[in-house]
């Protein structure tokens, strides 16, 4: 009863959930193109090989499920790929990072719509073996429709927060129905796995394996990329410019970060040609944050105009996608987003992986289980507001060692827990057995 009133109330907020899209579709022109696909409507395969359905919902998603897809197409020469995301953003980064690594054995769509009349006749025309969803996007028609299909359904590298949990728990017929529709739930920690428990999972149905994207290699390529960028943001000189980058933030954090700037300039003149590196988390933010920088009287140099900082720019924005990774390794010092405001923060294995100290702010609960490793290890500042932000870059930018100490014992908490990918794929392989 509680699906059938779930679906209707879908249904009629469909004409809305439309004109959202129109709308966002201003500032992103990619929301309005491939509507047919969000409505299930797609071209049937030929193919019988066997496809592999991966979901991630966006950028974050997406770039851990590549290092898995990669690990299994490599090992799995017969099958086939499908990867759904819900945002044009993960749609190019699908289109970059995969399409050169599976060529014709990979297919792209949106993920259609939670609806019985979407969903449907987009399985009908791709046939998939298996679902592997990445990290906790839960669809209650998605999950049904699969198990009425017999396609096994794996939750990878699942995280949920005490927040969410407390969320799925105040519809506990929808949520159950949902769980019991999953094969499978591989979460990242012990904690996460206890909570899906708690909710009416089945506990010899989910398992903890720690999480993925503690297994990012950087290859050599990689290294002498951000190498390269490194030396010309630091300058030539002999006293190497300090640089700062602040990434992934949101409305009303880009605030903090340029008040934090200005103390630290402004309160350590050995620090006054400091060079923020500042990268919005949403591509639509981008002009509104160079005009908030401007406002302020500082000098900005957008990353894709393709020109080299000089001295009398004070801001780097990053403005381009798919750099950021390359980002953390020619930083100094890195500040991750999504902390300083309620928005429960993002990766900062990345940095930590560079040999990178961190500072966030203190809402961390999509990464609960990593803050605490890295803070534990001293290689992670978790701070309140601008004056606690300006006063640990301040502390970090002017003590090399110190900085260095920090970023040691930050990559030494990535190396410690690695290992979780390869745990994942053979939970997947079993899956597909």
């Amino acid at each position: 009863m509680l699906n059938t009133l779930y679906t209707w109330i879908f249904r009629l907020a469909l004409p809305l959930i439309l004109l959202r899209l129109w709308w966002r579709g201003r500032r992103q022109p990619a929301y309005r193109r491939r509507w047919r696909e969000r409505c299930g409507r797609v071209p049937a395969r030929a193919s019988r090989a066997p496809l592999i359905w991966v979901h991630s919902v966006s950028v974050g998603e997406t770039l851990a499920a590549v290092p898995v897809i990669e690990a299994l197409a490599a090992r799995h020469s017969d099958w086939q790929w499908l990867v759904t995301t819900t945002t044009p953003t993960g749609s190019e980064r699908v289109q970059s990072a995969l399409r050169p690594l599976l060529g014709g054995r990979l297919l792209h769509y949106y993920l259609p719509y939670d609806l019985p009349e979407c969903l449907n006749p987009f399985l009908d025309a791709l046939r998939p073996t298996a679902l592997v969803i990445i990290e906790t996007e839960l669809w209650p028609n998605l999950l049904a429709v699969c198990a009425r299909r017999d396609i096994p359904t794996l939750l990878a590298n699942a995280r949920l927060s005490e927040k969410s949990a407390r969320g799925y728990a105040r519809v506990p017929r929808l949520t159950g129905r949902m769980l019991a529709s999953l094969t499978r739930v591989v979460a990242q920690y012990p904690a996460d796995a206890e909570r899906f428990v708690a909710l009416g999972m089945p506990a010899e149905r989910v398992t903890a394996c720690g999480n993925i994207k503690f297994d990012l290699e950087i290859d050599l390529g990689l290294a002498s990329e951000a190498q390269a960028l490194a030396h010309r943001w630091h300058g030539g000189g002999s006293r190497p410019r300090p640089v700062w980058l602040a990434a992934s933030t949101h409305a009303g954090e880009d605030e903090l970060v340029l008040d934090a700037f200005a103390r630290v300039r402004r309160d350590r003149p050995e620090l006054a040609d400091l060079l923020l590196v500042l990268v919005p988390r949403h591509p639509q933010r981008f002009d509104s944050v160079a005009r908030l920088c401007r406002e302020r009287g500082l000098k900005v140099l957008r990353r894709s105009s393709g020109g080299q900082p000089q001295l009398s720019h004070q801001v780097l924005l990053g403005d381009t996608m798919g750099e950021l990774l390359r980002f953390y390794g020619a930083c100094d010092v890195a500040f991750v987003g999504g902390s300083l405001v309620p928005v429960g923060g993002h990766n900062m294995i990345e940095p930590a992986a560079w040999c990178v100290p961190v500072v966030c702010g203190p809402h961390l609960y999509n990464f609960a289980t990593v803050a605490q490793l890295l803070r534990e290890a001293g290689g992670l500042s978790v701070v309140e507001d601008a004056a606690q932000l300006a006063a640990q870059l301040t502390q970090w930018l002017s003590d090399d060692d110190a900085r260095r100490a920090a970023g040691e014992r930050a990559r030494a908490v990535a190396e410690a827990n690695s290992g979780a990918l390869q745990r994942l794929l053979a939970e997947i392989e079993l899956l597909m057995d």
